[in-house]
């Protein structure tokens, strides 16, 4: 069994479009999104229908929980942030169809499943304890157990840092799969993860694709999303509203 998983796509729809196909030539017979399919980027609602039609299976962010809580609630949710994030966050709201907006809503925190050899797979978007919290490469086998409390998959799938990595700590095999639409290490290639599943055991990789960047930051030009994010995309950085 060969599955792809993905993370944090944020409105990067070529650059997802790329990754499953690329999944689908290894071989991968499912793909999983650990959420944060929207925000930053150009393209959320065509994201969310992409994953939806194509039977990704998908759960939520933080970003997408911050967009469908201003929807529902009203702007004052994000009354504390900083102007301009504010400012993409309302953006990115007002993008949303209602269609993406069901399809977000229907989204689980979570996710379990039981893999091949009875094992036991977890995936999240931050961590267990919620979806901002982090899971850095350094994690110590300590630092995972007071993630994981009474919980104990063996394979256990986040995002949200935008670092990827595989690493084996505590028994358990720890996948972040970084970015499949921003990454932020300076390598303007995104990333995802695939792994090969039976009773034997579990093997995996990350995999860095190219895909076109100019035709998202095309996409950001012909919106009134801050000029700072095209570089963010094109140059891999964190720059965000520096300009």
């Amino acid at each position: 069994m060969l599955i792809a998983f993905i993370s944090d796509i944020h409105g990067n729809l070529p650059a997802l479009k790329v990754a499953v196909a690329d999944a689908q030539t290894r071989g991968a017979s499912k793909v999983i999104c650990s959420g944060d399919v929207i925000g930053y980027g150009p393209s959320p609602s065509e994201v969310c229908a992409f994953l939806e039609n194509n039977n990704i299976l998908t759960i939520s962010g933080n970003y997408d929980c911050k967009v469908l809580n201003l929807i529902q609630q009203g702007k004052s949710t994000a009354s504390k942030m900083q102007k301009k994030k504010r400012e993409l966050l309302i953006w990115t709201a007002k993008h949303l169809t209602k269609s993406a907006q069901h399809f977000l809503e229907s989204l689980a925190p979570s996710m379990e499943e039981e893999i091949p050899g009875g094992r036991k797979l977890l995936v999240v978007h931050g961590s267990p304890i919620s979806n901002d919290d982090d899971i850095l490469p350094s994690i110590t086998t300590i630092g995972l157990k007071s993630k994981l409390a009474d919980i104990h998959p063996d394979i256990l799938v986040c995002g949200h840092t935008h670092i990827p990595f595989i690493k084996r700590i505590g028994g358990v095999i720890i996948i972040n799969c970084g970015s499949a639409g921003q990454p932020v290490d300076g390598d303007p290639r995104p990333s995802y993860a695939i792994v090969s599943i039976d009773e034997n055991g579990i093997t995996g990789h990350i995999v860095r694709f190219d895909y076109d960047i100019n035709e998202v930051v095309a996409a950001l030009k012909n919106t009134s999303l801050p000029r700072g994010l095209q570089k963010d995309f094109a140059q891999a950085s964190k720059r965000r509203f520096l300009e």
